[in-house]
């Protein structure tokens, strides 16, 4: 890498750690604003004044919010994400326990749609035009905007309804069999794949149609390369970054539909986690949760320039 493509690097992971700064700062302030007494919601309504008062105290509801918050920020910092209000346990351990299964369910869903993605990309681009290839551009458009939670619910009505192929609640276990450990599964990555697919199929198709326009493609075609071998040997390799790139982009998204599909199947992951910290008012879970999100979204959207850097010709020979 040359000192101009370092430099944009550095660029964009400084403006991935301002905007996780100002991340902070918007969760924060907008958990404080939740309705409700944090103290009152764990000592019950029952409670006196005075001992809500002195829980408020204790807990540091009683500060101002400006100061709360870059404590809150300096322990993030130095590895302290606080104790819940509800567990009185500290956060990174309740966390811990949940996120293996939802890093799990997004690894399932990666190695499933990432393959499919790209198949059906690159067979509709060497179809284009075709009448497979307007199916594919219809039925990918289609699933892109049909929302997760509508794709859930029918899901639901169908293979566990009607059918009864799998259960309409997903509970993972390190014991379980093949068929079962399928069918727990089944559905959530079903839900999670009708929509990463068809946005990166789409954009797979339009970066290897990309190529496919490319003289150096054509003069390849006229030597009698078969269009396979000139697709998977010659444009494939050229467009692998925007195709990383796009990648990479759709799995961001994966972190915000984890969040609707967990809730749906009742998964126990970090999602359903955030959304009972919420309902009991436990702010540190939920800023720690939120951050982990926006922190690994982040990232992967860092990933993504920094593929589109690294392989754009241009700035290489900059």
């Amino acid at each position: 890498m040359n000192r101009y493509m370092l430099f944009l690097i550095a660029r964009r992971t400084g403006a991935g750690i301002l905007t996780l700064l100002i991340v902070s700062a918007v969760v924060f302030f907008i958990t404080s604003l939740l309705p409700g007494d944090a103290a009152q919601m764990i000592l019950g309504q029952n409670a006196t004044p005075e001992t809500v008062a002195a829980l408020r105290a204790q807990l540091g509801l009683d500060q101002p919010l400006l100061l709360r918050y870059f404590s809150w920020l300096g322990g993030m910092l130095q590895g302290d994400f606080g104790t819940s209000f509800a567990s009185h346990l500290p956060v990174m351990q309740l966390v811990a326990q949940r996120i293996p299964a939802t890093f799990e369910l997004a690894a399932i869903t990666t190695l499933i749609c990432v393959p499919l993605a790209l198949a059906i990309g690159i067979t509709a681009a060497m179809t284009r035009g075709s009448l497979l290839d307007r199916a594919l551009v219809v039925s990918t458009m289609a699933m892109v905007a049909v929302p997760e939670f509508l794709v859930a619910t029918v899901a639901v009505l169908i293979f566990a309804v009607k059918l009864h192929w799998v259960s309409a609640m997903s509970f993972g276990s390190p014991n379980m069999d093949l068929v079962s450990y399928l069918k727990a599964y089944a559905l959530p990555v079903l839900t999670l794949c009708c929509v990463l697919v068809a946005q990166m199929a789409r954009m797979t198709r339009a970066a290897i149609i990309n190529q496919l326009d490319s003289p150096y493609l054509e003069m390849a075609l006229l030597k009698g390369v078969s269009p396979l071998r000139a697709v998977l040997r010659h444009a494939l390799p050229n467009a692998v970054g925007p195709i990383a790139n796009a990648i990479s982009l759709s799995l961001s998204y994966l972190f915000g539909g984890v969040i609707i599909i967990e809730t749906i199947f009742s998964y126990p992951g970090l999602a359903s986690q955030l959304v009972d910290a919420v309902s009991n008012r436990d702010l540190p879970v939920v800023q720690f949760c939120v951050m982990l999100f926006a922190g690994c979204y982040l990232l992967l959207l860092l990933l993504a320039d920094v593929l589109t850097i690294a392989f754009n010709p241009k700035w290489r020979s900059a």
